[in-house]
Order: C-alpha cells, then sequence, then structure tokens
C-alpha cells in the first residue's frame, strides 16, 4: 500500500492512503490520525489500512478525494531519528578523492551512517532555501521507514521490521563540508534539511523489484529539465537496508518511525566518458560526482553547484513506467536572513 502526509491538521499533518496509481487519496482518522500514530501501532493498523487501499484501487471507496503531492508534507514530517548511510562505495571512493582524502578499506566491511537532523524535512515540492556560496547539491538516495529494533538485531530481524519504503533528496552543503570534518565531529551545518518524495510504500506493494532488502529499479534524476541520472538503487550496495538498520542498532533501540537512508545511489562506471547518460553512461545522483569526473577527465570541475532557480527532480517508476513514489521537485531559492524593521 502506499500512505502519504497532506499539509493540513498540524505540524504532523494527516495521513492518507494513496491508490496504486497516486490519483486518489482518503484520510483515516478512525484508524491513524498520523503516519507516526500508524507505526506505533502497526500490526493492528496495517490491515485496516489494506483494506482502503484496496478500496481506492477498486474504486469503492466512499470518501475519496484528489491526491496533489504538492499539498503533502514529507511522509513523517518530523522523526524520532533519521540516519543516513553512504552504502554505495563508487560514491564514497569519488567524493573523497574530490576532497583528496583516502578511502579506508574498512568502508568496504564496515558501513558508514551520520545522523541527520529529523525534527523537520521539507516537503517533496518545496524550495532548497540556501545561501549559493555553501556550494548547493542534491543527493538523490532510496530510505526505509522502520518498525521497533531491539538493539543488536540482526541484520534478517533488521531487514523484517522494515514497514516503508521512499525516496530521499539529502541535501548537502559542499562547500561546508571539508572544514566542518576537520573538526573531527562530523555532519552539522553541512546537512540541512532533506527532502523525501510524496509517498511512502510497502515492500509488498514494490513486487519483483524489491528483494535481498534492495530494490532493484532506477532512480530517475533530472537537472533542470535534463536527464541527470538513472543508476540502478540495487546495483553496487554493498550493504543492504537490513546491515545498515542494524548497524545503527548495535548500540541502542531504534523506535518506530526511524528512518535509515541508503546514501547516494552510485553505479560503477569504467569508461569514464561513458559515465554521463550524454554519453552512454548512467549518469550521477548528486553533482559532487559529475564534477569529480570533469576532474579526472577535463582536468578541473566544469559543472557549478545548484543556483537561485535550479530545479532538481528525483523519482523511480515501475516496469510500465508508472511513478512509484511520486516526484521530489526541489528548486532552490537564496537564502535571505529576515531583519527587523
Amino acid at each position: 500500500m502506499k500512505l502519504a502526509s497532506l499539509k493540513r491538521g498540524g505540524r504532523d499533518g494527516t495521513l492518507v492512503v494513496v491508490d496504486r496509481d497516486l490519483i486518489r487519496c482518503q484520510s483515516v482518522p478512525a484508524v491513524a490520525r498520523t503516519l507516526q500514530q500508524a507505526l506505533d501501532d502497526w500490526e493492528a493498523v496495517a490491515p485496516q489500512l489494506a483494506e482502503v487501499y484496496a478500496a481506492l484501487n477498486n474504486g469503492h471507496a466512499r470518501h475519496a478525494e484528489p491526491f496533489d503531492p504538492a499539498a503533502c508534507h514529507a511522509p513523517l514530517p518530523r522523526a524520532f531519528q533519521w540516519a543516513d548511510g553512504s552504502a554505495y562505495l563508487n560514491h564514497v571512493a569519488l567524493v573523497r578523492k574530490a576532497r583528496g582524502a583516502q578511502m579506508p578499506a574498512s568502508f568496504a566491511t564496515d558501513p558508514l551512517l551520520y545522523q541527520g537532523g529529523s525534527d523537520g524535512f521539507i516537503g517533496p515540492c518545496a524550495a532548497i532555501v540556501a545561501d549559493p556560496a555553501w556550494g548547493i547539491d542534491f543527493e538523490a538516495e532510496v530510505a526505509v521507514v522502520t518498525g521497533d529494533v531491539a538493539m543488536g538485531a540482526t541484520p534478517a530481524e533488521a531487514a523484517a521490521a522494515i514497514r516503508l519504503v521512499m525516496l530521499v533528496n539529502d541535501v548537502s552543503l559542499r562547500h561546508l563540508i571539508p572544514d566542518e570534518l576537520a573538526k573531527g565531529f562530523g555532519f552539522f551545518q553541512s546537512k540541512p534539511a532533506s527532502s523525501f518524495s510524496p509517498v511512502a510504500v510497502t515492500p509488498d506493494a514494490l513486487g519483483a523489484a524489491w528483494h535481498d532488502a534492495r530494490l532493484h529499479l532506477p532512480l530517475l534524476v533530472t537537472l533542470n529539465g535534463a536527464p541527470f541520472g538513472r543508476p540502478d538503487a540495487g546495483v553496487d550496495m554493498a550493504f543492504d537496508f537490513g546491515q545498515l538498520i542494524a548497524h545503527a542498532a548495535r548500540t541502542r533501540a531504534l523506535a518506530a518511525g526511524s528512518i535509515v537512508g541508503s546514501g547516494t545511489v552510485s553505479n560503477r562506471q569504467g569508461d569514464l566518458w561513458g559515465s554521463s547518460i550524454a554519453h552512454g553512461g548512467v549518469g550521477y545522483c548528486c553533482l559532487a560526482e559529475l564534477r569529480m569526473y570533469e576532474t579526472i577527465e577535463q582536468g578541473a570541475p566544469v559543472t557549478p553547484f545548484m543556483q537561485p532557480g535550479d530545479r532538481v527532480r528525483i523519482e523511480m517508476r515501475d516496469a510500465v513506467g508508472h511513478s512509484i513514489f511520486g516526484a521530489i521537485d526541489n528548486t532552490v531559492a537564496a537564502f535571505a536572513r529576515e531583519t527587523g524593521g
């Protein structure tokens, strides 16, 4: 089934069940007012939500309304936890090379995770507000939402706790990252609010595309209307979501509603000139990778980071071309601090 949160009913939104084709939706106040409430009592609530989903798809829903992605919050407008991994080692190697850092051998056996800000996300169609001097970049990823996960859970137990799958734009401020990491204390200012897809989807609704705790479909990215990336999210993912969640739960339990990201989707591309879509490759899910390839191929990066007015769209389609999660569609707006008059 497919779930979303509309921008009404308070800061946590109103939970709606969305039909398969993202055309209609229905609120379910008698079942759960918010997505977090549903996750807190998932075993009891999920079957009731599934009944509404079936009715929507069969045309039998009594209180359906048109579904508008622009009217959506993130599926979880705020979350108890947002931990983002970096499971695609090709991306890790490239961005580290861009700032002159080597990739330790342990990265191939020990997952990377950072804890992001989860007190508020931006909507799927909201603006990215930032100073262009900060080096604004998008990062297209897959993310999962968990139920409760016990401390010390195995990867198999962690994978069984996955309740929902969605897409994420993990916005990065590239020019702030080197100095921040040099302090040895991790990301903070360089990782502003992330944006999630309008809709979160249960793994069973993904069919054969979901197996081995990975999502095996191309992640489609366009920048200012032009194709930018289409790497397969199931390829070159060194750690599956069960492993990432288990890593997060090694020393702590995770509460229902925790979000865990895959990290920027990235496929290995041996022929550097074939790396971009224009040259026959699968392209990229962030600007930093393109800039690194440009440095390798041409001696210096050519493509700038995002500027005010630039627009990134992130989406995933099923085998017949239907949008699965709806699109993340973010445009950059310059940050201007308000001052009193």
